[in-house]
């Protein structure tokens, strides 16, 4: 098979590496990819943004499948166009990509199906935001932005001043752009978030273990929120029976819910959990493979994943087995200077090969590029570096003995990536109230 993969973050190094390995792949591309994936695929000049260059390629190149990595281009209707041309794409189309494109979309589609989630207002005007405001008793509370906002249109509001700020950041400061011409006022929730991706083929739901990530820049959960500075895959607490009722209570719902608007979901559901004391509720759905979640889940998977999203593509995943490696995965990431406010490019970066091969360690590049002989940063997350262990505090200390190779200059990365899922599977932290429940 001839796979093109689109995209050039950590996400799309680590699908990449995956699609490489499989039995059933000849030639993978990737586009426009990175320095490292530029040893594993052929990277191609197209931006993932440019669909008819993206069309064009694949039809150019009679590409088997597609893979989608990021959101962008599937809210903007690359799995449609694909699909019109005859072309097999793992990835939704617009209207099933609405679930992440629009907030308030993906709260309609959640109540058809029953599936437990916030409380909410959608709200487009100053005005009917701040009287919804006035009338708020408890807080915190959430303002979203309605639209795709790269991550970062979730304000968490601890009193009515903060919640005014944010609607006029989103409706009078335009600071989301388009994204924040509606916003969603939205019942804080309280509990420990987990995140939890499926497979889709229109029917039916397969899912991939469970994940945790870190938001915040800084140890301790300090500082302003990211696009994610480490994770952790399984979840200690949050075990396959649960993750089974999960999916026969929130995600099965939801797609049956699609499919009664005439809507079919091929590709990954990526459902934003949070465990609270009332049970398992939905945070949101993302309509891809989530970053840094993605680099934690993927050195697990014992099948191969090229089967199983061709699969997906074909509407044929059901009875597919997945399969699991017994060990434990953590991920740390590597940003650069000013992230997330600003990120600085062209700072050489040095121990990659090093890092490497610590044993059980694999480096996956995110905003990278290469420069004459070197391999420099080229974005706010610059690398992620994942590694196997046979429990939470071997993975941990592989992951970081890889990073304590890699150097370049202003680099962050959080100390703490996984402390909690040590002190969890050692009995000495409990991540979720006792008894949990689906």
């Amino acid at each position: 098979m001839r796979v093109l993969v689109v995209g050039g973050g950590g996400r799309e190094h680590a699908l990449v590496h995956s699609f490489a390995s499989s039995r059933l792949a000849t030639q993978v591309f990737c586009a426009p990819g990175n320095a490292g994936i530029a040893a594993e695929a052929d990277c191609v000049d197209v931006g993932g943004d440019d669909l008819p260059g993206l069309l064009a390629f694949a039809r150019r190149e009679r590409i088997d499948l597609t893979v989608i990595g990021p959101e962008t281009p599937l809210v903007a209707g690359i799995a449609d166009r694909f699909t019109d041309d005859g072309l097999l794409v793992f990835g939704p189309n617009a209207r099933a990509a609405q679930l992440e494109g629009s907030k308030l979309f993906a709260k309609q589609v959640m109540e058809d199906a029953g599936a437990p989630t916030g409380r909410y207002r959608r709200h487009t005007t100053v005005a009917g935001a701040f009287a919804d405001l006035d009338e708020q008793a408890d807080y915190p509370i959430v303002v979203k932005a309605d639209g795709l906002a790269a991550g970062k249109g979730v304000l968490i509001c601890n009193d009515r001043d903060e919640a005014r700020d944010a609607v006029d950041a989103c409706l009078v400061e335009k600071r989301f752009g388009d994204a924040g011409d509606a916003i969603l006022i939205e019942e804080f929730l309280q509990g420990s978030e987990v995140s939890l991706l499926a497979l889709c083929d229109g029917k039916t739901v397969v899912p991939m273990a469970p994940a945790q990530d870190y938001k915040r820049i800084f140890a301790d959960d300090e500082g302003p929120n990211t696009g994610g500075m480490g994770s952790y895959c399984p979840v200690p607490g949050f075990g396959p029976d649960v993750v089974e009722r999960v999916i026969a209570d929130r995600f099965q719902p939801v797609l049956d819910a699609l499919r009664r608007r005439g809507v079919e979901y091929r590709g990954v559901l990526y459902g934003g959990l949070i465990v609270t004391a009332q049970g398992v509720k939905l945070l949101e759905f993302n309509c891809r493979f989530g970053d840094p979640e993605t680099q934690a889940i993927l050195p697990r998977l014992d099948s191969d994943l090229l089967e199983l999203c061709l699969a997906a593509a074909n509407g044929e995943l059901a009875g597919v087995p997945v399969a699991w490696k017994p060990q434990q995965c953590v991920t740390v990431v590597m940003a650069s200077r000013g992230y997330p406010a600003t990120s600085s490019k062209g700072d050489v970066i040095t121990g990659l090969a090093e890092a490497a091969a610590e044993p059980g360690v694999t480096v996956y590049h995110a905003g990278t590029a290469r420069k004459d002989d070197h391999v420099v940063t080229a974005g706010g997350r610059v690398l992620a570096v994942s590694a196997l262990g046979n429990d939470f505090a071997a993975a941990r200390d592989a992951a970081y003995a890889g990073i304590a190779h890699i150097r370049f200059d202003g680099m962050q990365c959080r100390p703490d990536i996984a402390e909690r899922a040590v002190r969890a599977e050692q009995g000495r932290l409990r991540l979720f109230p006792a008894g949990l429940a689906g």
